[in-house]
């Protein structure tokens, strides 16, 4: 039984800094592991993910400069620093784990197989 667990979230002032974890218990070959996030009234979108085998890295323009991704290795833990932070980073941030081996960092959702269950980020304004 794979287990993702998200931690690290909280209560920040805009302009501030977090960072997420999100720890895998269980067998699962990892092939990509992401970032998304859902903000109430909106869609899951996209926030940063990495290919877990060649390192590729890909991120949502939102987060480009301001959020950084991170993991990888035998510990099988994914980081997600965020700095800069803005009232409209506000949302449940998710982690993914997808187990397909593909040639590309998958930022549609679709080719992840396993999900935690989030944890909340409120940046105040």
């Amino acid at each position: 039984q794979v287990r993702l667990v998200e931690s690290g979230g909280g209560l920040v002032q805009a302009g501030g800094s977090l960072r997420l974890s999100c720890a895998v218990s269980g067998r699962s070959t990892i092939y990509t592991m992401g970032w998304f996030r859902q903000a109430p009234g909106k869609e899951r979108e996209f926030v940063a993910a990495m290919s877990w085998r060649s390192g590729d890295i890909l991120y949502a323009d939102s987060a480009k400069g301001r959020f950084t991704i991170s993991g990888g290795g035998f510990e099988n833990t994914m980081f997600l620093q965020m700095n800069s932070l803005k009232p409209d980073d506000t949302a449940v941030y998710f982690c993914a784990l997808g187990t397909t081996s593909t040639f590309f960092v998958d930022s549609s959702g679709r080719l992840y197989d396993y999900w935690g269950q989030g944890t909340q980020v409120t940046v105040s304004s």
